[in-house]
């Protein structure tokens, strides 16, 4: 699936309804992660896959909530953000160097309520303009790409039900290399991929 056909999918088709399930008992803070997409037949770098790559990060081993879990760059709202977009755009900046300017915001996913007491909304991107990351280390570990027609793929999905103050939710995962891709992250890939299949 090429960068065109991808927008044209994801703004043909609304909101479906989210494979998460998971809810939080105690109030939740608001957070955003950007859902970024590259063309790699412009890219640098010597990426073996061509196509749409998904750019995901690896958080730092010593973090509070979700240490080394495979995420999107982003994090909670602050006072100065003016929306959820400024936050999915200002926390890439931050963790990971991604210049706002080469970004073309697409439009956004369902919110997710996770363990650790955040609604995080991912706001889906496109990066125009392929540049070097600068990654915080005191945030993240890694930064790596996957090519969407990887998640395209319904044999590399997988699911558990898992159980948390007697009620049931499905946890997803995507194993991917020596990765895995789970939780709300994964729910986040495979609900753009119901969006744009």
């Amino acid at each position: 699936m090429n960068k065109a056909e991808f927008m044209f999918r994801f703004n043909l088709k609304q909101q479906n309804e989210s494979c998460h399930n998971y809810q939080h008992h105690a109030p939740l803070r608001s957070a955003a992660v950007l859902i970024a997409l590259f063309d790699d037949g412009k890219a640098k770098g010597g990426f073996s896959s061509k196509g749409l790559q998904v750019l995901l990060t690896k958080r730092a081993s010593h973090l509070k909530h979700h240490p080394s879990q495979i995420s999107f760059p982003g994090g909670k709202v602050e006072p100065s953000d003016k929306s959820l977009v400024d936050t999915a755009l200002r926390e890439a900046q931050e963790e990971i160097g991604l210049d706002p300017q080469t970004v073309t915001i697409l439009g956004q996913l369902p919110s997710y309520q996770v363990i650790s007491g955040y609604q995080v909304t991912p706001i889906v991107a496109m990066i125009d303009t392929v540049q070097p990351y600068q990654k915080d280390a005191n945030e993240v570990d890694e930064i790596f790409h996957v090519p969407l027609r990887y998640f395209l793929l319904d044999a590399n999905h997988h699911s558990i039900t898992a159980y948390r103050n007697g009620r049931s939710h499905q946890v997803h995962f995507f194993p991917y290399r020596h990765y895995n891709i789970w939780g709300a992250t994964a729910a986040m890939i495979k609900d753009l991929i119901n969006r744009i299949k």
